[in-house]
């Protein structure tokens, strides 16, 4: 029988409350009643006290260690002090919690009180991220965002006098009424900020959001109409690259960038494909499991539906990786990184397989511009980050070409740090 490698885990709590729904977001949120809160905790506690045997029943390895956890949403900060401290104390109690750990909690600015900050502090919240998404009042507020930019500044130092000085703060390029001097003013608050962490998305037309479905069907509410082009999206998110990059912000994931020993280890556990539990609504996890031959990885991804989650209704999706299909994974979403991949060291995991194949994708990217070889590793080009959606799904063509006897994996694309 095979072995398997000994790794920690990432912990992700999904917790799906906002006190408004922004008009770009397609995630599993939404408002909903206060008195839910409590109920959801409970289920969350619930499915922390019951992992181990979970994994167990589905076959799959869960490490004890935990090395990184987030509280991504929604707006965790919506919680009560005393359940955050709940939420906290269960996970200390059901996993082994280094003493150094990243944790990280997402946060909404002006949506911060007093106790919910000296809970976050107490629980051993060291990184917070701050879903700011624009410094441009008038955008935040067509956006269905709730501050303003003084609110951040001042979120931002409250976060700091507590103590929390790991932070992240979050952009959007393509807001409706986006132009490319808002868009340089929206940089300058970022740098001003001075935070050692950034994440720049590219507005995405989704049919999951209000903003994306308007613009899908012609129509102008949500000011659909004020969406910039693909192409000055694309400027607005060189310009980033750029800027970023002077002050002392290297980019090293699409949509990522960091000061020196500030790069978020928890999202990095997604792209080097390292074991993490999904715990709540619409949470993904990545465990591995023992065959009798080779390693085998397990994706399996919560409902998200709030009702049907509470009433444990529909049980989590699984899906066994084929050893194709985890080849796959290696390259695209090592290719999220701006390092790239090592291609020998994909193929000394998994053997030659796929090798071929693979490689012949490579070529072909990179003789369209997509890809490019820096010494030994094949990385995305400054184009390929525009397009890289279009490079990951040649690598995901490759199952389709070997064998479909299992789903295609999801593709990550982490929206927040």
């Amino acid at each position: 029988m095979a072995g398997i490698r000994t790794e920690k885990l990432g912990l992700y709590l999904s917790i799906p409350f906002c006190r408004s729904k922004c008009t770009y977001c397609n995630f599993a949120s939404g408002v909903y009643p206060a008195g839910e809160h409590d109920r959801y905790v409970a289920r969350l506690i619930e499915d922390l006290e019951s992992a181990s045997a979970w994994a167990v029943g589905v076959g799959a390895h869960l490490p004890r260690t935990v090395d990184t956890v987030y509280l991504g949403g929604g707006t965790p900060s919506l919680l009560e002090p005393h359940l955050i401290a709940k939420l906290f104390a269960c996970i200390k109690a059901s996993f082994d919690v280094e003493a150094n750990a990243e944790i990280t909690v997402e946060c909404a600015p002006g949506q911060i009180a007093d106790e919910t900050l000296e809970s976050l502090a107490v629980s051993g919240v060291n990184r917070v991220s701050l879903g700011v998404q624009s410094f441009v009042d008038r955008e935040a507020q067509v956006s269905g965002r709730l501050h303003n930019r003084a609110v951040v500044m001042d979120d931002l130092r409250r976060l700091r006098a507590a103590g929390i000085s790991n932070l992240n703060v979050d952009l959007i390029a393509g807001l409706a009424g986006q132009t490319a001097a808002s868009w340089n003013e929206s940089l300058n608050g970022l740098i001003e900020c001075d935070v050692p962490h950034a994440s720049v998305y590219m507005l995405e037309v989704d049919e999951d959001s209000r903003l994306g479905r308007e613009m899908l069907a012609g129509g102008a509410r949500y000011h659909a109409g004020l969406v910039p082009t693909d192409d000055t999206i694309a400027r607005m998110y060189e310009t980033a690259i750029d800027r970023l990059s002077a002050a002392g912000l290297e980019q090293y994931e699409i949509s990522n960038f960091a000061r020196s020993g500030c790069r978020s280890q928890h999202n990095l556990r997604y792209w080097k494909r390292r074991p993490y539990l999904g715990i709540g609504l619409d949470a993904s996890s990545m465990l591995r499991g023992i065959g009798e031959t080779e390693e085998l990885v397990l994706r399996s991804t919560t409902t998200d539906d709030l009702k049907d989650y509470l009433e444990r209704a529909e049980p989590p999706k699984k899906n066994w990786l084929s050893r194709v299909e985890q080849h796959e994974e290696a390259w695209f979403l090592g290719l999220r990184l701006i390092e790239g991949v090592d291609p020998s060291e994909i193929e000394q995991e998994f053997r030659r397989e796929a090798r071929g194949m693979a490689l012949a994708v490579t070529e072909t990217a990179v003789a369209d511009g997509l890809l490019e070889w820096s010494r030994a590793r094949v990385r995305l080009t400054p184009r390929g980050r525009l397009l890289s959606n279009e490079v990951f799904q040649r690598f995901l063509e490759i199952s389709s070409e070997k064998q479909t006897t299992a789903p295609g994996p999801e593709v990550l694309a982490s929206r927040s740090a």
